[in-house]
Formats: structure tokens, C-alpha cells, sequence
């Protein structure tokens, strides 16, 4: 039979004799929460089938297995055990409803089941159903009773009551009392329900007839098979008694302090009794105590005066029904009864138990996300009992209750690692009692990293220094950046970006350490060259993905003194004569040339000096010492040489200093002719013409030789194709010219591919011609010219022309040209 009701569903089956009661339950919150009910008998076997969880729960059996499902039991012992490969509930340990709960029905034991990732709690409820397993006991075996003859009829006799830790239908139900002719049973019941019995005497006795009667009291309960206990009742009849004691009130009604010190007044019972004598003296005593009362509550048996004998704890038991009975001397009894209501005292502090805690947590956590799920418990009741939970309102945290004395720690905000690595969250929970009670328990929770920082380098951009002609593998600065991330996250490696420097990429200059970033020089630097060096430096860690950042990186090359200057004027030639003419008529501070200097440094290294080495007449010449002007300082007289020799260095300004001298040849004379006869010593030489004539001879030589080399090998390889040619006429196959690289087929002339340039000045007079080979380039050559006082510049250019073909099939043809450049110089 199944019923659904608006969300409720209750369903009832029988399984193995157990009775299932199921009730589901969910709560929509931060987390997923259930119920769910089960009833099952008591003393079961251990491994007996409770239920099955996961299919009352809706849960399929990988959720319980990858939520790590477990159940939770607190302090208390547990008594259900999980099976997750089933998804079954079984008992775990003997469960004894009577030494569970006593007299309390419903018997019931609650207990949560908790599942992760994400977190869902459930709440299990067992009721314990009794079954017939405890017999009626009575505390004696043997009741004596001493009854007067004088007892009137429906004189009630207590009897003492049996004992059946059993409840409803199990617990005692009835009393028997054996067949007798004087009394009858008569049944009364407590306001807890419990029954007790009393004897009625129907008819009155007769000590001289029988002075001693025996029975038997039965008690019975209502299990099946039913069970019974058994007291025998011992009557002796005394002599008349006419009056038993009389209570004053048949009910009395206490208050009491639980924890109440031992001997704490409770109230006073008062009987009398009617009879004088030792008939009219009464005694009280408690009647049918149950359990452990008689340790808790003492009556003086003279002034039925009641105290404390125990320790008296509302949280086991609010409320305390007590039998009161009093006794004669004659024998008669009467009983009353006492009502003891148990105050509460807040005497209990909140019990915190952490169910599920989640550290560490990642800092990029949702708001929301469920940290911990606590249990809090108070044992005391109503207000003492009212439980609040709260954490320091500075965390970024809130507390939120879910289930009965259940309490979710949600995030409030955010995390960040690098701000807060960890929290100490002190939960605190406060009863409402008066003075309030509390207690705390602290959380560490730990925030993980999350790759959300790039490396930052320790400055916007960096600048250094090194100095030129350095050696290669040199350490020239160090870059740095912290990443505030953590561990792998914050390891920072250093990368050279892909930029060209003078057209070749930064790699082949500066290389860097991943781990250091320390900056190396690749190569030796010359500032001649590369003036300055532009990098980027990447540096990115080792998240992932990774993050990275950039920095521009200038690294300026210092110049070094390393190039001596250059005189760029007067040019140095080996086969021109280079003259400046001087007239006899000049005059003090007259310009005779200025001598031209450069020097590829730069800076001090590049500051030029000239001064005056050597010279024919020391008194006619001086050197600007900056400039390189060379000037007369005197008058130029007759008797002055015509021919001067010069000698001027040039010095840079480093450290230490570089220099270059140059040969400045000056004619002092009015006419050409004249310097001709004194400068031709020393303007040609005849071992150079000797030297030149060899050389040209060597030249064509060569030459000649390549041509006829060329022209067999020529030869040869025609020979060779014709006969390859006729092999394959004669073998039918396909005939494929081959055409060697380089060579001319048809029309060939030569096999030579340079030029040679040669130039020829020669004068009136034979011996003063000269031939030289010139070199592809330019020269700047001083002529002397009889028609100008000064002189003549003139630049020669000569080119040499390559003619190579691009494909062997095309006719190659390689000739030797020479060039000659005559050059007349008449004088």
C-alpha cells in the first residue's frame, strides 16, 4: 500500500518479519537534505537488513561510493552500518530497546548520513519496536503480610507490583491471583500507565480457624507467547486491628532543583491510625519502587519526612512518581502517592562536533561554498536548550542552520591567497540559559593557490653598460620579477622575445639564465658596429596557463680606443708622386696643405692631434695642432731646398692613445721643371718597375695555362659524348644531351672569367715609363702637372665584369679581357 500526499510519501511493506516506515523529507537549502524513517524490531543479528538506503534516498550506488557516504553518530555509539557497495543499511551492534529507552515510546535512534563533493545531508531515524523478551519479575520471591482478624471487609492490601522492562502490549498486562475464599484482586493504574495490584479481603478471617494462608500472584503480560512471574504471598492473621492508617491526601505534589544537593528536603507524608497503642503507631516506607529510585529519594520511616539520596539529573528524568504506604503495628497498611516535578537547571554547556570540514578550499571559490557542516548539542530543555552559533563578524564567513541542531560555514566573499593564505575560525555556541553556557571549537582553514598573478618585474624598464671587445659568455646585469603567486605558480622563468638587432635576432648577442635571469654577452661587441642594443625580457612562471609580463631591456656598448686614425688626406700612393708646391714668394703662416684624419671611435678616443714627426727644415714648417694645417713660419728665401720631406703623426686622445703618420712632400720652387729634376729619385723606383715586369709575365703565364686545360678538357668531354652517343644510336634508346656546367658547346673561345686591368703612364723620356697592375677599387693618385703651381687630384675606377651562365644549357662563354688604361704625361 503506498500513499503520496502533496511532496509526503509514506510507504509500509514487511520484509523478514521487519516493519519499514518510511518517511522522506527534503530540505532545499545550501545542501541537499533528507529523512528518512525505519522501524525495526530490537535484538536483531548483526548484519540484519535495516533498509535500503540508497533506494529510499534516491541515491544510485557510484554517488555513495564517490561521496565517501558514511554515517555519523556523534558521541553516541553506532549502531547502523553502511554498506555502499549495496547501498543497505544493517545493524552494526545489538540494539536492547529496553536498555536504550527504558519506559519511553517511542524508542528512536537518530543519526545522519553525510555524502561529499558535493556535500548532502541526511538524517536516519530508527524506531526500535519492542519484542516479548523480558519476563514479569517480582523483587521477592516471597511477599509476607501480617492481617489483623479484625480486618473489615474491602480492606485493601497493597501487593507488590512485578517488574516488565517490555512496553506496550508486551508489558505487563494482568494479575492473577490463585483461588481463595478471603480475598479477591483488584487492579489499579498509575498515571504513567503501569498497573499495580491490590487484595480485597471479601471475607473476614478467622485466626483460630487459620492462622497462616498462602497464594499466589501471577503476573502476566501480553506478548506471544505470553510470559508470567510468579510471588507467593505468606498471610499471617493477627489479632483485631480495627483501623488502618489513613493518609491525609491520597495524592502528594513536589517541585525539585535537579542537581539538588544530597539531603535537600523534599516534603512530609502523615498517616493516622485510629487505634491506641501499638496499633495507632505508624511506619512509612516507599512501595514498588521501580529501577534505581530507591537510590535517589529516602523517607524517615518514624516522620515520613522525604530527601534527596541521590543525584537527580532532568535530563534523564523530568518527573518521579513514588508509592507511599503506611503501616501499623496491627498490620494494616494504606498507600498514597507522591508526584516529584524536576525543575531544569542550564547545567549543561553545547556539545560541538565537526561533521565535514573541507580544507584546503581554492581561492577562486565561489561565495556560498559550504566549508564545514557542525553538529551543536544541548542536553537541556527549552530555553536552556536554545542554542546560537556565531563566528568573529570580521571573517569572511557565515554561519547558516540547515537541519534541527545542524549549522552550515558558508563563504561570504571572495578569497585571495595572496592577501589571506589562511583563516582561524573560532565557531562559538551559546545556550539561552541563565548565566548562559557556552563553548568553541577553531577551524584552520587554508586557501590554495590559483595561477591569477603575472610575474612583475622589479623596475619599468632596465639600462646597463658594457664595454666593447668584451669576451663572449661575460655577465653583463641581472633582471628581476615576483610573482606573489605560491610554489609552482610563483616560479619564475626568464625568456628573450623574438626582436632583431642589426638585422640578426637578439639570440646571437645576449643569451639569459631561465632561472636567474642573469643577462650574458653571446658575442664580443664592437661599438663600432652596434652603438646600443634594444631586447625584451619575458618573464612568465609556471601556472597553468601560464601568465607572463615584459620589460624593455637597453644595453649600451662603451667605446673602447681600439682604431688608430685614418689620414685621408694627402693620399699615400706607391706609383704617383704626391707633391705640394710651396713659391718662393710666400710668406709667414702661407697654407701649404692641411692634413685630413678621421677615427671610426667616438667620444675622446676620436679627438685628434697632429704634430710634426720629421722634417727637412724644422724652421720653415709648422703642424696645427688641431686642425692639421701645415703652414710656413718664416719667409721662404733662396737657399731653402726645393725639395722638403714632411713627416706628421697623428694622435687620438685614448687611453692608451693610437697613431698614424703620413709623408708630406713639398717642392719649394716657382716652376714645374724645376721640381721634376728633384723628385724623380724618389717617385719611381727601377726594382719596382723589375718587380711589376715579373708579375705581368707571371700573370699571363698562368692564364695561358688555365686556357689550354680548359680547352682538353673541353675536348674531352666532346669525344666523350659523341661516343656515348653513337652507343645509344646503335642501342635504340633515347638520346638526352648532356651539357656539363660551365662549358661552351659550340663557339667557346676561352675559359677564363677575370679581368685584368694595367696602366701605363709614360713620358717624353722612355725610362721614366711605368706599368703597374691595378686592383678593382679606386685610387686617388697626386700628379704632378707642369702647366699649375699646385696639385692635381685624379681618380682611376676600375670594374671587373663576371659573365656566368645560369643554366648548363645555355653556351658559355668565358674570355679573357684586358684592360689598359694608357695614360700620357707629357713634361
Amino acid at each position: 500500500m503506498a500513499l503520496r500526499h502533496k511532496g509526503w510519501e509514506c510507504c509500509f511493506s514487511c520484509r523478514s518479519e521487519i516493519w519499514i516506515i518510511f518517511l522522506y523529507f527534503c530540505f532545499i537549502f545550501n545542501l541537499a537534505s533528507c529523512q528518512i524513517r525505519y522501524s525495526i524490531p530490537e535484538e536483531m543479528k548483526k548484519g540484519s537488513l535495516i533498509g535500503n538506503v540508497a533506494q529510499d534516498l534516491g541515491l544510485d550506488l557510484k554517488r555513495l561510493r564517490s561521496g565517501r557516504a558514511r554515517i555519523l553518530t556523534g558521541e553516541s555509539p553506532q549502531y547502523a552500518d553502511l554498506k555502499t557497495d549495496k547501498g543497505i543499511l544493517v545493524v552494526n551492534e545489538r540494539m536492547d530497546r529496553e536498555q536504550l529507552c527504558g519506559d519511553v515510546t517511542p524508542c528512536s535512534l537518530s543519526f545522519e548520513l553525510i555524502l561529499e563533493n558535493p556535500i548532502e545531508l541526511h538524517r536516519v531515524t530508527l524506531e526500535i519496536l519492542d519484542i516479548n523478551d523480558h519476563t514479569p519479575s517480582f523483587k521477592n520471591k516471597n511477599l509476607n503480610l501480617e492481617i489483623s482478624e479484625s480486618a473489615t471487609l474491602g480492606t485493601p492490601f497493597d501487593l507488590e507490583s512485578a517488574e516488565d522492562p517490555d512496553v506496550g502490549h508486551n508489558s505487563l498486562q494482568n494479575y492473577v491471583l490463585t483461588a481463595n475464599e478471603h480475598f479477591v484482586l483488584k487492579q489499579q493504574s498509575n498515571m504513567d500507565g503501569s498497573i499495580f495490584a491490590e487484595m480485597i479481603l471479601q471475607k473476614p478471617l478467622d485466626r483460630e480457624m487459620n492462622p497462616h494462608l498462602s497464594l499466589k500472584l501471577i503476573a502476566v503480560d501480553g506478548g506471544t507467547p505470553q510470559k508470567s512471574g510468579t510471588v507467593h504471598i505468606e498471610i499471617t492473621v493477627l489479632d483485631a486491628n480495627d483501623n488502618a492508617p489513613v493518609f491525609n491526601q491520597s495524592v502528594y505534589r513536589a517541585t525539585l532543583i535537579e542537581n539538588a544537593p544530597i539531603g535537600t528536603y523534599i516534603t512530609t507524608v502523615n498517616a493516622s491510625d485510629a487505634d491506641a497503642g501499638p496499633y495507632g503507631m505508624v511506619t512509612y516506607y516507599f512501595s514498588n519502587l521501580k529501577g534505581g529510585l530507591a537510590d535517589l529519594f529516602n523517607i524517615d520511616v518514624a516522620s515520613g519526612k522525604i530527601s534527596v539520596t541521590g543525584k537527580i539529573d532532568f535530563e534523564k528524568d523530568r518527573k518521579y512518581e513514588l508509592r507511599v504506604a503506611a503501616k501499623d503495628q496491627g498490620g494494616l497498611n494504606n498507600g498514597s502517592k507522591l508526584i516529584i516535578d524536576v525543575m531544569d537547571v542550564n547545567d549543561n554547556a553545547p556539545v560541538i562536533n565537526v561533521m565535514s570540514f573541507s580544507s584546503p578550499v581554492s581561492e577562486d571559490a565561489l561565495t556560498g561554498t559550504t566549508i564545514a557542516v557542525i553538529n551543536v548539542k544541548d542536553s537541556d530543555s527549552e530555553k536552556n536548550g536554545k542554542i546560537t552559533c556565531s563566528i568573529d563578524s570580521k571573517l569572511p564567513f557565515k554561519i547558516q542552520s540547515s537541519l534541527t541542531n545542524y549549522y552550515n560555514l558558508l563563504s561570504d566573499v571572495v578569497f585571495d591567497r595572496e592577501t589571506t593564505s589562511e583563516y582561524n575560525i573560532t565557531i562559538t555556541a551559546t545556550d539561552s540559559g541563565s548565566p548562559p553556557l557556552s563553548s568553541a571549537t577553531t577551524l584552520r582553514l587554508v586557501i590554495s593557490d590559483v595561477n591569477d598573478n603575472a610575474p612583475i618585474f622589479t623596475r619599468k624598464s632596465y639600462s646597463a653598460h658594457v664595454v666593447e671587445n668584451n669576451e663572449p659568455g661575460v655577465s653583463i646585469f641581472t633582471v628581476s620579477a615576483r610573482d606573489v603567486d605560491w610554489n609552482q605558480n610563483a616560479r619564475v622563468s626568464y625568456l628573450l622575445e623574438d626582436t632583431q638587432v642589426s638585422g640578426s635576432p637578439a639570440s646571437t648577442h645576449v643569451s639569459i639564465n631561465s632561472e636567474t635571469g642573469v643577462l650574458y654577452a653571446a658575442r664580443s661587441f664592437d661599438y663600432e658596429q652596434i652603438k646600443a642594443l634594444q631586447l625584451v625580457v619575458k618573464a612568465q612562471d609556471g601556472g597553468s596557463p601560464p601568465l607572463s609580463s615584459n620589460v624593455s631591456v637597453k644595453i649600451l656598448i662603451q667605446d673602447q680606443n681600439d682604431n688608430a686614425p685614418q689620414v685621408l688626406y694627402p693620399v699615400q700612393t706607391g706609383g704617383s708622386l704626391v707633391a705640394e708646391m710651396v713659391p718662393r714668394s710666400a710668406d709667414v703662416g702661407y697654407l701649404v696643405t692641411k692634413v685630413v684624419a678621421v677615427d671610426v671611435d667616438s667620444g675622446q678616443n676620436a679627438w685628434l692631434s697632429y704634430k710634426l714627426q720629421k722634417a727637412t727644415d724644422r724652421a720653415l714648417f709648422e703642424v696645427g695642432l688641431q686642425n692639421g694645417e701645415i703652414r710656413t713660419i718664416r719667409q721662404v728665401t733662396d737657399k731653402d731646398a726645393v725639395k722638403q720631406r714632411l713627416t706628421v703623426i697623428v694622435e687620438d686622445n685614448g687611453q692608451p692613445s693610437r697613431s698614424a703618420t703620413v709623408i708630406v712632400n713639398v717642392a719649394v720652387a716657382d716652376s714645374f721643371p724645376e721640381v721634376l729634376s728633384e723628385f724623380t729619385d724618389f717617385t719611381h723606383d727601377k726594382e719596382y718597375n723589375d718587380n711589376l715586369t715579373f708579375y705581368l709575365v707571371l700573370a699571363l703565364a698562368v692564364v695561358s695555362f688555365l686556357f689550354i686545360t680548359c680547352l682538353v678538357v673541353i675536348i674531352s668531354v666532346k669525344i666523350y659524348r659523341w661516343r656515348q652517343s653513337r652507343i645509344l644510336y646503335h642501342s635504340s634508346l633515347p638520346v638526352i644531351p648532356y651539357y656539363p656546367p660551365r662549358y661552351s658547346d659550340t663557339l667557346g673561345t676561352g675559359t677564363l672569367q677575370h679581368v685584368y686591368n694595367y696602366e701605363v703612364c709614360r713620358t717624353t723620356d722612355s725610362r721614366k715609363s711605368d706599368c703597374k697592375v691595378g686592383n678593382a677599387g679606386s685610387q686617388n693618385v697626386l700628379i704632378m702637372d707642369p702647366s699649375s703651381t699646385g696639385t692635381m687630384q685624379r681618380i682611376q675606377s676600375e670594374k671587373s665584369i663576371l659573365d656566368e651562365p645560369d643554366s648548363p644549357l645555355e653556351v658559355s662563354s668565358i674570355r679573357t679581357t684586358s684592360h689598359v688604361v694608357v695614360q700620357e704625361c707629357l713634361f
